[in-house]
């Protein structure tokens, strides 16, 4: 059975309840992602060949303390980064490193920011230098699946409506959605109820209701869904080597659609309409 409350009236904690944010939550929000897409615009200026990972940890590492903000990854159940970056078949949960970027990687780039206690969630691909069509095409595909799965958020919806969109225009361009991992409500915890599925059927899964809070967040292969975890607990990689990409936003269900709060100030959040 499905409950929901007014996230005013319950600790803060997921007890699988599903939270309702009113105007205070919905303008909290605002602010948090608006500084965590500020920061991931900030970062195309930096994306480069021959750039470490840890470089870009260091910089939203850096934004966030001169914004006043925390790194909501930073410690979260052991983890070290503030920041995950996960490169070409690296589906999530890349550590940053050493290693430098080379000329034709595609490099997810997830960051989650605290800002008066609200968490603003958001990932996007970047193109590291001249990158094959392949990846391009890739990268289009899997922005497209997740705009067309918010595109699904109104009240009276199903989460299965935003999983079904999603998997349907994937799979219908060749690609293949990963079941793994999942979409997830945010607000005032980090992760929270409900589970955001990229897949699914229309009609399925929980009713939306104005004032839920979640994120949307496909990853997308160009070959098989499988992922396997690495021996350091934390990165998952595509099982047969085929690249993988993803974006996420942090949106809100209002009484007649969503809000997406994470939106690029600088229209950024396209990997291929950015510039040069």
């Amino acid at each position: 059975m499905v409950t929901y409350v007014d996230a005013a009236t319950v600790p803060r904690r997921n007890n699988g309840e599903i939270k309702l944010y009113g105007p205070d939550g919905f303008e909290g929000m605002r602010r948090a992602g608006r500084l965590v897409a500020l920061c991931l615009d900030a970062v195309n200026e930096i994306v480069r060949p021959g750039l470490p990972t840890q470089a870009i940890d260091d910089f939203v590492y850096g934004f966030a303390m001169d914004h006043g903000a925390t790194p909501a990854t930073l410690g979260y159940r052991g983890y070290t980064k503030s920041t995950c970056t996960s490169i070409n078949h690296v589906v999530c949960h890349g550590i940053p490193g050493d290693k430098p970027l080379r000329d034709g990687d595609i490099l997810n780039i997830d960051v989650t920011l605290i800002v008066d206690g609200w968490h603003g969630d958001s990932s996007r691909m970047y193109a590291v230098g001249e990158v094959k069509r392949a990846a391009e095409r890739l990268m289009e595909v899997t922005y497209e699946a997740m705009m067309r799965g918010i595109a699904e958020i109104r009240p009276g919806h199903h989460t299965g409506d935003i999983g079904y969109a999603i998997q349907n225009y994937a799979e219908g361009e060749r690609c293949s959605v990963v079941r793994d991992f999942c979409g997830h409500g945010v607000g005032r915890l980090f992760h929270d109820a409900p589970n955001i599925l990229h897949y699914g059927s229309r009609g399925d899964g929980v009713m939306l209701k104005p004032g839920m809070i979640f994120t949307v967040e496909p990853m997308i292969n160009l070959g098989r869904p499988q992922v396997k975890i690495l021996g350091d607990g934390w990165t998952a990689v595509t099982r047969d080597r085929s690249l993988s990409a993803q974006f996420e936003h942090s949106v809100g269900v209002t009484e007649t659609g969503f809000e997406i709060f994470t939106r690029s100030p600088g229209g950024l959040e396209h990997p291929l309409r950015r510039g040069a």
